[in-house]
């Protein structure tokens, strides 16, 4: 399921969505994603979000909030948000906007989109209170929305539970896609030093090896964490019968397929 809502979800951070938010003067991409993403906390400040979102530097946060505040407020944002979203999924799906299986995908997913409990669940939770849009291709992306945030939310108690902080999850990433920390890109531009003290750090724990690889235990937490949060995404599909999460899952996947094709 995972990788069936993640394309439906992150069309959010594309190049058509992005230019909603750069039309009230957002200054770059980063803005307008951190509006657009926070905005369901409301005015939080930016060490809220920071703790909420898990993953990003320490400053990185900062840099946009309460910046954007001034362009837009929260709930300004959230439509933007919708509506840029909205526009490049539709533009993705083509034909499929007017199917007559998106109907039952969004019925299907929807009902598991809202029946998670939200306790420990903040960007869910978040999204929860917000309405439902009532078009179709922007109840999609939003139901996915919601599941994909849920999931990340568990995520983060995951990688907490472990003692596994955001820089070090995306140096653990990148050493699961065979490349060296200080090439992957949400990270390379932090300082050499920095970025050395957090793999010199997980090498102490006995997770990387000398030459920057997963050492036996490395490999085995990063499984362990990725087992636990799949574990922990699944309750959404529980109201579900098997036949129905069958005929999401087969109905979803050409959905999937042209939203996950584009080049913006």
């Amino acid at each position: 399921m995972f990788e069936l809502v993640e394309p439906l979800a992150a069309v959010t951070f594309s190049a058509v969505a992005d230019e909603a938010f750069l039309a009230v003067g957002m200054r770059n991409y980063w803005d307008g994603y951190f509006a657009g993403r926070a905005a369901p906390l409301g005015m939080a400040p930016a060490a809220v979000v920071h703790a909420v979102f898990y993953n990003f530097a320490d400053g990185e946060v900062a840099r946009h909030i309460p910046w954007v505040w001034g362009k837009v407020t929260p709930q300004e944002a959230i439509a933007l948000r919708e509506r840029g979203s909205t526009a490049a999924l539709r533009q993705r799906l083509g034909d499929l906007a007017d199917s007559s299986d998106l109907l039952r995908v969004v019925e299907l997913a929807a009902r598991a989109a809202v029946s998670a409990p939200t306790e420990g669940r903040v960007l869910y939770a978040g999204l929860r209170a917000l309405p439902m849009p009532t078009d179709p291709v922007a109840k999609l992306w939003h139901v996915a929305t919601l599941l994909r945030e849920h999931r990340g939310d568990g995520h983060n108690a995951v990688l907490t539970a472990h003692g596994i902080g955001g820089t070090e999850s995306h140096v653990l990433m990148a050493l699961a896609l065979g490349m060296p920390a200080e090439k992957f890109g949400r990270i390379h531009h932090l300082p050499p030093a920095r970025l050395a003290a957090v793999v010199d750090g997980l090498h102490t724990r006995g997770l990387v090896d000398a030459a920057g690889g997963f050492t036996d235990a490395g490999s085995q937490l990063k499984q362990r964490i990725e087992a636990l949060t799949d574990e922990l995404a699944a309750p959404p599909y529980d109201v579900l019968s098997t036949d129905e999460l069958d005929e999401l899952i087969a109905k979803l996947e050409p959905f999937a397929a042209a939203a996950g094709s584009g080049d913006d």
